[in-house]
């Protein structure tokens, strides 16, 4: 791809998207929460959801809200970037790409219709206001933001259709990526054309996983969808879909199946699912002395088995090691209390 500096004033503040051989990651945040719209028509109802101790309220704009379609533009730019994070290279907040590989890449038309559609979901997810206390990499957010702080198109060919787009990610995504709280998705997830079907899909990465199953009633099921559809109506498309991949199979990674009986949606793995891989992380053997200020953190505990679970913990190597090891430790014994 190309990067002529005659694009753009040369910066150093962004990172630009190769060919898109990542795999496809989401963050877990908005694949437990209904942040985005089931809707393939303006969604302009504001919705406030709450679910143990976590409150989201999403604004929308006069374009209305983001939907799940036009998360795809999120899931490429995180992709990317947790691939450069895993490979040690720099990252930005903000985020180059070419047009035309993220449409063939997310499964869209690379036509001027598609185009336009991207252009669109650019302004929905950047126009999407979210307040919320959920927690991602280790911070609260509670002022409000959007899903995107700004997108611009840095090239347009003569015909309209643009060609190099910027993205500058919120505060919010970008934290999520640097603590890589991800999951990552089948490629076939953007084959999936209805919402509906790709929202069970999200659910079913995040709760079922690599689990052999997971059940969910109807009705908490309607509310992490963030459904505005009636009990009775979601009942009906649930079973649509359920009756679809019984017959052809067509959900990656998960066989989905509705007791209709027992108003209970049933997601079995088909065991696809690989164990993600976490990045290695280089941290130095700790100062022998550590380990006694460590015992006193966390009294009666073996803490060369809490080193280890650290250790694996660990995403990044920390500056101070015996400081964050010693923090690890004090936490620890805060939610276990003695062995």
């Amino acid at each position: 791809m190309s990067t002529d500096s005659s694009l753009l004033p040369a910066q150093g503040d962004f990172f630009v998207c190769d060919i898109f051989d990542a795999s496809a990651k989401a963050d877990i945040a908005s694949m437990e929460h209904p942040i985005f719209s089931l809707s393939t028509k303006p969604d302009t109802r504001p919705r406030v959801y709450e679910h143990n101790g976590i409150s989201i309220e999403i604004k929308p704009s006069t374009d209305g809200l983001a939907t799940v379609h036009d998360r795809d533009i999120l899931i490429y730019c995180i992709s990317h970037l947790i691939k450069a994070i895993n490979e040690g290279r720099e990252v930005s907040q903000t985020v180059r790409f070419q047009a035309s590989d993220l449409l063939k890449a997310t499964n869209r038309m690379v036509t001027g219709r598609g185009y336009a559609l991207l252009k669109s979901a650019m302004e929905r997810l950047s126009g999407t206001r979210i307040s919320t206390n959920i927690t991602t990499g280790g911070e609260e957010i509670f002022e409000t933001f959007g899903l995107i702080e700004r997108a611009k198109i840095v090239k347009e060919t003569r015909d309209g259709r643009m060609q190099e787009v910027e993205v500058k990610l919120s505060d919010w995504v970008f934290n999520a990526i640097k603590a890589q709280e991800v999951l990552t998705l089948s490629r076939d997830y953007f084959k999936l054309r209805k919402p509906l079907e790709r929202r069970i899909y999200e659910l079913a990465r995040k709760h079922c996983g690599r689990q052999t199953e997971w059940r969910i009633s109807l009705e908490k099921l309607q509310k992490k969808c963030g459904s505005g559809s009636s009990l009775r109506e979601f009942r009906r498309l649930i079973s649509s879909i359920s009756d679809e991949d019984e017959e052809k199979n067509h959900i990656p990674d998960y066989q989905i199946r509705f007791d209709s009986d027992a108003d209970v949606l049933i997601v079995r793995s088909r065991g696809t699912v690989m164990q993600e891989a976490k990045p290695q992380v280089n941290i130095p053997p700790l100062d022998p002395d550590v380990y006694e200020l460590a015992r006193e953190s966390a009294p009666g505990w073996d803490v060369r088995t809490i080193e280890k679970e650290w250790r694996s913990w660990a995403t990044e190597s920390p500056k101070n090691a015996e400081m964050a090891f010693l923090g690890f430790c004090r936490k620890w014994f805060e939610k276990r209390g003695r062995p």
